[in-house]
């Protein structure tokens, strides 16, 4: 937190990330994210560089305000990909938390693109998506071709 990135960052799953306050917004700057045969930023297996640059947005919202942006969106990947299984818990009246993100990558995209994820409380445990211990979820019903060790190495 409150820190810049270091002179030379060196490429790395995760990149470099570095955070701030933006008053009630948690401003969170990621920079070397290392590229890779099996990475990729978003579910549909859009590409990128070692140019990637993403700026996150974190901040709670009003209960009504994040039910009605959660409808909207709820509706629009519905429509695009047909859901992505969470639930919200219908009783549930207080805050959502909301992130607006930036991506740019000169080295795949021709300008920075934006999106908003609203998210309330769920009715149920969210599902778990793909990790080392978990190889399904990319895509339903495809394997992913996460590299595996026969045997551990510890």
């Amino acid at each position: 937190m409150n820190q810049p990135h270091p002179q030379q960052v060196t490429p790395s799953w995760y990149g470099d990330s570095v955070g701030h306050y933006e008053g009630d917004t948690l401003v969170i700057d990621t920079v070397g994210i290392k590229s890779g045969p099996f990475s990729m930023i978003d579910w549909y297996g859009t590409p990128y560089t070692e140019a990637l640059h993403v700026v996150e947005r974190y901040r709670l919202i009003d209960g009504e305000a994040a039910r009605e942006a959660e409808e909207r969106g709820v509706r629009v990947v519905a429509r695009v990909q047909g859901g992505d299984g969470f639930v919200p818990d219908p009783k549930y009246k207080d805050r959502g938390l909301q992130l607006q993100f930036t991506v740019e990558d000169e080295g795949v995209f021709t300008m920075p693109w934006s999106a908003t994820i609203t998210r309330r409380r769920s009715s149920s445990e969210w599902p778990e998506f793909v990790c080392a211990e978990n190889p399904h979820g990319y895509f339903p019903g495809k394997h992913a071709a996460v590299p595996a060790a026969d045997r551990p190495d510890f």
